[in-house]
């Protein structure tokens, strides 16, 4: 179980790296101006290191008491990886 939680970490912090160019790029959002849609689009790419490290530091709290939690807490992070890594990886690849 030691191993699944670094091995997620290490690839949620290699996520860092493509997360900041797409984080960056999420603010054409705004340049047919202020909406509704662009900020939920900007906020929810721009938590994702403060869900990441927050998820990390809870698993850790949660792994000798509450495995179970301490695993579906580590995920959560792994929903941004899907839902923003697939789509950019296929538009990309197609």
């Amino acid at each position: 179980m030691r191993t699944y939680f670094v091995i997620s970490q290490i690839i949620y912090v290699l996520c860092f790296v493509p997360w900041l160019l797409i984080w960056g790029i999420s603010f054409m959002g705004f340049d047919s101006g202020i909406s509704g849609a662009a900020i939920a689009l900007v906020s929810v790419i721009g938590v994702y290191p403060l869900v990441t490290i927050a998820c990390a530091i809870m698993a850790w709290a949660f792994y000798k008491k509450r495995k179970r939690a301490a695993v579906i807490v580590n995920s959560i992070p792994f929903l941004w990886v899907l839902g923003i890594g697939v789509p950019v990886l296929a538009l990309n690849l197609s």
